[in-house]
Formats: structure tokens, sequence, C-alpha cells
């Protein structure tokens, strides 16, 4: 099987070629991204391994089709960014949902800490040999109350570490996990209550803008928001409005829903054209970090491990259930899926 690379990165390429070796997999690494503009690059590959900021529209995937390509192998958890309709019936779609989930909580927690004790301050400060206290004041976290929208793995792990700081936990979950122990709220009390707001839900139609005016409008004055999901979940209008009001008290960003051409990229040496990006990098209790919570090792590893497990199954012609993405195809009959088979 020929698997074409997109968006290949160094720290991508030794965990891959590891687990690959001695497979019938033969990877090709692209750095450029998956897009109708440069689809064309799949041709006479079998398979297609994209990321999180690859697009995979109904146009690539007819064009993908078109070369014979039929599997698309995501290395993340997300799949928001590719059109499942358009592949069902032509292209299998495989991802990987839990590549380290304590990777990404813990980011989480590390950028709220790092929020609130105004740790990047004081780091930047002392390496000019400033030792002022002066504007670093942040808050106790124990006895504060951190509402957790979205309580899958990273979620729920999220929620383990946030007790471990005595913080008190409230939760929104569309399928709420039975025996979790969390305290389930609807979104409006947990807008209302929470000090913190941490998102780990998937970006679905109806989770697109979750906080926007209306919603920001339902926070507790001084709430801090932090986003470790996707970008899309926050109107960054809204965000930019209720930092200035200060409804929101600051925001831990490590996604941005315009983050495509800008993230995972050296832009040091560019002048950036979001005028909304570079208002948020310039707000004092704003940090914004480039996607990189799921980025440690042992991710990496498992990614890499789990995206080339689910290629090999796919060229002996087997099904994996628990990594091909539900295509909500609405069959009358039973679920293929549900029956550990391909759903097409």
């Amino acid at each position: 099987m020929k698997v074409a690379f997109f968006d290949a990165k160094p720290y991508d390429m030794p965990g891959f070629d590891r687990f690959a070796a001695g497979t019938d997999l033969e990877i090709k690494y692209f750095e450029t991204k998956l897009s109708e503009d440069t689809v064309s690059l799949a041709a006479g590959f079998d398979a297609v391994c994209v990321f999180v900021n690859d697009t995979v529209n109904e146009g690539v995937v007819n064009r993908l089709y078109d070369l014979g390509v039929r599997v698309i192998a995501l290395r993340c958890a997300g799949f928001n960014n590719v059109d499942t309709r358009a592949c069902f019936g032509k292209i299998h779609v495989y991802r990987v949902p839990a590549y380290s989930p304590y990777a990404v909580a813990e980011h989480a927690m590390a950028m709220l800490l790092t929020l609130n004790r105004k740790i990047h301050k004081a780091y930047n400060r002392t390496r000019e040999f400033n030792f002022s206290l002066s504007g670093l004041s942040g808050f106790d976290l124990h006895g504060k109350t951190v509402g957790i929208v979205g309580t899958g793995k990273i979620g729920r792990i999220f929620a383990d570490i946030c007790k471990g700081f005595g913080m008190h936990i409230l939760a929104y979950d569309k399928f709420p996990v039975q025996n979790s122990g969390l305290n389930y709220v609807e979104l409006p009390e947990l807008f209302a209550k929470s000090h913190i707001l941490s998102l780990h839900c998937p970006l679905t139609d109806e989770t697109y803008h979750l906080i926007n005016d209306d919603t920001v409008e339902m926070m507790k004055p001084g709430a801090v928001i932090i986003n470790t999901s996707r970008g899309a979940l926050i109107d960054t209008e809204s965000l930019i409005n209720g930092l200035k009001t200060q409804i929101i008290g600051g925001a831990g960003l490590d996604v941005y829903e315009e983050e495509g051409d800008l993230f995972y990229e050296d832009q040091s040496a560019r002048i950036v054209h979001d005028d909304n990006l570079v208002r948020l990098i310039a707000m004092p209790n704003v940090i914004v970090t480039s996607h990189q919570a799921f980025l440690t090792q042992e991710a990496l590893s498992n990614i890499a491990e789990t995206t080339v497990d689910n290629l090999l199954r796919f060229s002996r012609g087997e099904g994996n259930p628990d990594t091909e993405v539900c295509y909500r195809c609405q069959r009358q009959e039973s679920c293929r899926k549900e029956r550990q088979k391909k759903c097409f």
C-alpha cells in the first residue's frame, strides 16, 4: 500500500517510519497540506494520511476517489475537516480516537496555571533581571468552580486533574457518561456558575461558535476560558468583545478558528494579516499556543502506531469499528460497524 502523507513535520516521521518498517506500507512524505490545489499529488497512491488543517471537502474527496485513493487515515481524533458524507460509499475514513488524552488535559491545565499565575510574564521579566511582583497576582484554584464542556476521555481526565487542585466540577455533555461521578448541568447553569470554562467537545454543527455573544453574556464576570479542542467552538469576535468588557477575565487558546494557514509554520518574519489573532496575542490576559496540546512523545508514538495499524488492517480487508469514522449514513438495515465490519 502506497501512502501519501500530507502536512508532514519532522516530529511525525520517526514514529511512522518505525511502525511502518517491515510492513507493506510505503510512505511518501509531503510538506504541503492537502487541498484542492494539491490533491493531484495523491495520484498513484492507495491512501492519504492527513492532519487537522488539511482540507478534505467534497471536491477533494471526489478527486481522491478518481485518483484511486480508497482510504483516508487521520492522524488525529477530530474529523471536522473531512466531508464524511461525501466519503460514504467511496473512501473509508479512519482516525486516532485516543492517542493520549493525558497530553491534552495536562496542556489545558498548564495553560490555566500559566495564565492565572502570570508565569509567562514572570519568565520574561526575570530574564531581564526585573524581579518586581507588580501585576503578577493570580487567584487560588482551590475552591473555584470549573465548567467542563465535553466529557470524553480528555474532559474526564481534566476533571480528575481539577479535583486534585480541590476545585468543584460542573459538566455538560450531550451524551453524559454514566457512573462518571460528574455533576452534569445544562449549559446556562454551567456558564453562570463557572470561574473557569474548559472546552473538550468536538466541533459539529451544534457546537460551532458555542461561545458567542449570547453565551458570553451568561458567564460569571471574570471567567477564564481554556480551549484545547477546536478553534471554531469560539466566535473570535465575541471572545474579543468579552475580553474588552472584562466579562471574560482571560483566555488560554491552543486552537484558533482561522489557524489553518498560520499554525505549525514559522510566521515570525512575516506580517500576519489576521487582525483578530494579532489583537488576541497583544492582550495581556490571553495566551495562544499553536495547537500543540497533543505534542508529547507518548502521543506521537500512539498516533503513529494506531494510524499504521488502521492502514494495515484496511490493506488486509479488515474492518476496525473502534477507529472508522461513523458516516451517519442512516441506513435502514443494521449497522455494519456494530457488526465489526467496514461501514461499506
